[in-house]
């Protein structure tokens, strides 16, 4: 008889060492990476939006898994999505549906406690994906110099963040939460560990006594053959406006006299517009075509649709392209089967609710992975109907109906 419960402090330690074995990259043998694994996982333990649960057979642990309460922005109103991570198999019990039946828990646990999402990063995304995820929006990573940023008008108001600014990095991040779609709200003492991190350093905007916009960056060797070479990363960059924008960006391309290269990793497909040089520092072609390499391009988050009808249900505010139409969702789901079905939705200037029942005026058939790319606004219907992803019974309505599904990509910056 298999159990899935949370665990207690003394097995979160056994939940370790099986993370070591189903994971070696984590490289957990290591007694130094070891002990700060087990210093994360006790600080998010003392979280009380994250739980670390265990399924057991005959009283042995078989899978790991974290759970998070997440309240993300779902098109402009705050949602609770259940975020899973930390998914792991005993090494002697692969193969056994112990995953299988750990997220299919996660699953129906989200859904009763009335989320319409989850979320997770894969460790395969072809294995979540069979399980119903949809790929999100992709992460850039682009590597540049620091001389191609714009050089703005002026650098002042810059100021060096220190522990004790936790709520001023909080206010900034929220307003910044409050107008992206997709982005996760995050804790005050959240700050205070970045604030106390040794190997960062966080640059702000002071605009009359209110951060307006920061970045946090860190610093590692460029070339190994020259010790006067440096390398910057952008962990993060958040800011209030254009202007915000530029001064961030203006003191990043002024340390280009002793930066090498600067790293980024965004979901902001159009940052390449901000860089006078948009290819990337090694200079690379793409093969059998002249294109210059400025990104390499990776898929990260995955989300998950849990409940048609309480997702229209949050999104009564929201405008569906302004369009009208009565359209019945054939979803197909055979991974969580109490979420298939049949939903019929009216749209009326933009306006959507589920109906009981009424006659449809087209019928759009998919799959609950392709449904929560494209609900989530990270892919269009007019690719998913070329590519075969999804269909319609009568195509006059595609234009119609992939105006009532666009809107802005999701964006998030919280790891789990």
């Amino acid at each position: 008889m298999r159990e899935i419960r949370e665990l207690t402090t003394l097995e979160l330690e056994e939940s370790i060492t099986l993370s070591a074995r189903a994971y070696p990259g984590l490289e957990l043998t290591n007694r130094t990476n070891r002990t700060r694994y087990r210093e994360r996982i006790i600080q998010a333990d003392e979280d009380p939006n994250t739980r670390f649960l265990g399924l057991f057979e005959q009283g042995e642990m078989r899978g790991v898994m974290r759970w998070h309460d997440f309240k993300m922005n779902f098109f402009g109103r705050p949602t609770l999505a259940g975020g899973l991570g930390g998914v792991a198999v005993d090494l002697l019990h692969k193969k056994e549906k112990v995953a299988a039946e750990m997220v299919q828990a996660f699953l129906r646990n989200y859904k009763d406690a009335g989320s319409p999402l989850a979320a997770l990063y894969p460790f395969r995304p072809d294995f979540y994906r069979r399980m119903g995820f949809g790929y999100g929006t992709p992460m850039q990573h682009y590597r540049f110099t620091p001389a191609s940023l714009p050089q703005g008008p002026s650098k002042s108001d810059l100021v060096y963040l220190e522990p004790g600014d936790g709520q001023k990095m909080h206010d900034c991040y929220k307003r910044f939460y409050l107008r992206t779609h997709g982005m996760m709200a995050r804790q005050t003492r959240f700050w205070d560990a970045a604030l106390n991190d040794p190997g960062s350093q966080i640059i702000g905007v002071n605009t009359n006594g209110r951060l307006s916009g920061y970045v946090v960056i860190s610093f590692e060797k460029g070339r190994h053959d020259n010790f006067m070479s440096n390398a910057m990363h952008i962990h993060e960059l958040i800011y209030d406006t254009a202007d915000d924008l530029s001064r961030l960006l203006t003191f990043l391309q002024s340390q280009a006299d002793q930066i090498e290269s600067i790293t980024y990793n965004t979901q902001d497909d159009a940052f390449y517009h901000l860089l006078r040089d948009p290819r990337a520092d090694a200079g690379a072609m793409l093969p059998f075509t002249i294109a210059h390499e400025n990104s390499k391009r990776g898929l990260g988050i995955m989300y998950r649709v849990l409940n048609v009808p309480r997702l229209f249900e949050m999104l009564e505010h929201h405008n569906f392209g302004g369009v009208s139409c009565c359209v019945r969702i054939d979803l197909g789901d055979s991974f969580f089967r109490e979420n298939e079905g049949s939903y019929l939705v009216d749209v009326r200037d933009g306006e959507a609710r589920v109906l009981g029942d009424a006659l449809p005026e087209v019928v759009l058939s998919l799959d609950v992975a392709e449904f929560s790319s494209l609900v989530i606004s990270a892919a269009s219907l007019r690719k998913l109907a070329a590519y075969g992803l999804a269909t319609l019974s009568d195509d006059a309505y595609l234009d119609r109906l992939d105006r009532m599904f666009s809107g802005p990509a999701p964006i998030c910056l919280t790891s789990f």
